[in-house]
This record gives structure tokens, sequence and C-alpha cells, in this order.
């Protein structure tokens, strides 16, 4: 199991990464805009997005949601600092995972209309911060992509989350949408 350190005891700094280093869990030394460090700062960053998005929401049931996939993408974070030579235990993400975002996907979509046009965000506030965080989460899934062709390990249900978690996203915010009755929907401007 994953050994959670004692951060009540510890100082926020510790002066280790001035020079442009850090640590990944099993000890590896790497610059700090090595890949793996870029892909799980943006799942980070995605973390914190997405807790705007559960600050904002009004529905209990979607705010256990997204404290759920918050939690998952706190274990993707784990798994993608991991420099492989660690004998600690890691968190997994399963095809299960994957299953919940498909069938919450499906769900919702099974009360929405016909999408014929792309949605420009910012009909309402709670929109505009699932498509930034769905935004967010495309450019981390772009970051898993090219770590894993570059050679490192990369689960493949990580990543097939992280692509359904984008789905979910445009999804969820079609309905915050749909149930706010405003929609904004780009009209090309071809002349």
């Amino acid at each position: 199991m994953l050994k959670i350190p004692n951060y009540s005891q510890m100082k926020i700094y510790t002066r280790k990464g001035d020079r442009g280093e850090t640590s990944l869990v099993g000890g590896k030394k790497v610059p700090k805009n090595h890949i793996r460090v870029e892909a799980y700062g943006a799942v980070d960053e995605l973390i914190s997005a997405i807790g705007i998005v559960r600050a904002v929401e009004t529905a209990d049931y979607y705010k256990k949601f997204i404290w759920n996939v918050q939690n998952k993408l706190m274990d993707i974070a784990a798994i993608l600092a991991s420099d492989g030579s660690t004998a600690k235990q890691l968190p997994e993400i399963t095809e299960a995972d994957v299953t919940v975002l498909e069938n919450e996907i499906d769900k919702i979509s099974a009360e929405l209309p016909k999408l014929s046009s792309f949605i420009i965000p910012g009909a309402n506030l709670s929109e505009s911060f699932v498509h930034l965080s769905r935004s967010i989460c495309r450019r981390a899934e772009r970051v898993i992509v090219a770590l894993a062709h570059e050679g490192h390990q990369v689960p493949e249900p990580l990543e097939a989350y992280i692509n359904r978690l984008s789905d979910f996203l445009f999804t969820f915010a079609r309905r915050l949408n749909k149930d706010a009755e405003n929609m904004e929907l780009w009209v090309p401007q071809v002349k």
C-alpha cells in the first residue's frame, strides 16, 4: 500500500527542488520538466479544476460522483509519479472504473437532444468550469499518450479512463446547459 507521509510534522518546503529536480515515487530524480512530471502535473491541475465543478454543483449525486472522480485522479497521479522501480503497491485503474464513466455518459445522453453543432462555453458558470476541466483533461490525455509513446509504462485502463473522463465532462456540461435551458452553439462565420 502506498504510504502517505505525516504532513503535520513536515515543513512544506524541503529545498530539494530548488535546482529544478524532483523525485518520483521510488526515488529516481528527474528534471521538473520531465514528461512524467508533466503528466502527473496535468492530472493535478485537473483535480483542482474538477474541484471547482464540485464546489459549484448543487446536486448531491454529482457532488459525490465528482468526488469519486477526484479520488480516481489522485490514484492516476500516484501511478504516473512512480518510476516503476518501487516495491510499494500502487493504486490501480481498471476497466470497471472506465465502465462507471461510460454508464454515466449513457444515462445523461439519454436525456439530451441530438447535438448538431459545437458548443461555445460560457452559457453559465457551472458549465464553463466543466468545459475548463474537460480541456485540461484533454491536455492531460495528450501528455499521458506522449509518455506512453516514449516507452514509459502506462496502464491501458488509465489511458482509457482519462479519455472517457473528458467525454463525461463534455456530456455533463451539456446536461448543465439543458437544465438551465441555456446553450450557446457555434455558428461558423463563413463568407
